[in-house]
């Protein structure tokens, strides 16, 4: 595969654990892009929440041993971290512009066209979920199908908006400091993970603080300013016929979001599952509860499980399919039936 000449590839295995680095010049400067896997595979396209990456989002889901068979045995992934967010950046200094949430979208497009690729499959937690809603709607020839984590579509509430206002001036004015730490750890766990004066706060927590220490605040600033003002996407869900499947934690704060997001879409093409005890970050609280319902997913497709890794879990083939596997029980899952909807 050619790739452009503007742009610079860097070996990350130190950091990524095997995966490669391209830094794709854009009309929005470069943006880092962590490739994992076969790239003569179909693509899957990932997009992380606010002051995330890759590593801090998703390596609970794909170093899962079970997820990660599934999904890199079917794909080669591919990493977009938001503007600044890569480890090593270096803080953006534009005064003259700042990108807004269609920016970020149409970047995609051209993070796409430098790999050579054509529809892929998307994955996004949270804002990294409405950028890649957004996407899907702007460009719907280039999205086979949507995984979407506590995702969001409606214009920011007043409460969120101002929630939002009060980060970005504790980002701005104090950098990364404990008191936005506070509120991006409640934005991304359930209380039960975070621990209280009694409880420590557990291993995932511990990680995702330390990695926050690694952002740039002033980048982390930009990603926010531009979600705060983003639109309702709420009227063009119905047009989109891609299949998607939602997650939500139960105590996520934008589980109202999901709700609403999957009222708004096609009932035939879309699925959701709330996942008990969990906050929004559901790759990293309770990876192993999104497996089942994934696999399902991707059969849709023709896609599925190597069959030399194999689970108790899981269907020991295609053939082996029963309904009685979508009950909750079997999943480990809280499913409501108006809401949930599955379609093998």
């Amino acid at each position: 595969m050619e790739f452009s000449s503007d742009s610079v590839s860097i070996d990350m295995e130190t950091i990524s654990l095997g995966g490669k680095e391209y830094l794709v010049k854009t009309r929005l400067g470069t943006v880092s892009v962590v490739v994992f896997g076969d790239q003569d595979k179909p693509a899957l396209v990932t997009y992380p929440d606010l002051a995330l990456n890759h590593i801090s989002c998703f390596q609970g889901l794909f170093f899962s041993p079970e997820a990660g068979s599934l999904l890199l045995h079917n794909f080669c992934i591919y990493h977009i971290s938001p503007p600044g967010h890569e480890l090593g950046a270096a803080p953006i200094i534009s005064d003259d512009f700042s990108p807004s949430v269609d920016d970020l979208a149409d970047q995609i497009v051209e993070v796409l066209n430098f790999f050579g690729l054509g529809a892929v499959m998307c994955m996004g937690v949270t804002a990294g979920a409405y950028i890649l809603t957004l996407f899907a709607m702007k460009y719907r020839q280039r999205v086979l199908g949507l995984i979407l984590v506590s995702p969001l579509c409606r214009a920011p509430s007043w409460t969120e908006w101002l929630l939002n206002k009060v980060m970005s001036n504790f980002l701005y004015f104090y950098g990364m400091c404990g008191m936005a730490k506070e509120l991006l750890l409640k934005r991304y766990f359930s209380k039960e993970v975070r621990g209280s004066v009694l409880v420590p706060e557990s291993d995932i927590v511990q990680a995702c603080r330390s990695l926050l220490d690694e952002r740039q605040s002033i980048n982390v600033c930009r990603f926010l300013d531009a979600m705060n003002e983003r639109p309702d996407l709420s009227e063009g869900l119905r047009k989109l016929y891609c299949r998607s499947l939602i997650f939500v934690g139960e105590n996520s704060p934008f589980h109202s979001e999901a709700l609403h997001m999957t009222s708004k879409l096609d009932r035939r093409y879309s699925a959701l599952v709330e996942v008990q005890a969990c906050g929004s970050m559901v790759t990293e609280e309770q990876p192993h509860a999104m497996l089942i319902p994934i696999e399902y997913f991707l059969m849709g497709y023709g896609l599925y499980r190597p069959t030399l890794s194999i689970s108790p879990r899981s269907p020991l083939s295609p053939s082996c399919i029963s309904p009685e596997l979508l009950s909750p029980e079997s999943m480990g899952l809280k499913l409501k039936p108006i809401r949930t909807r599955i379609s093998l």
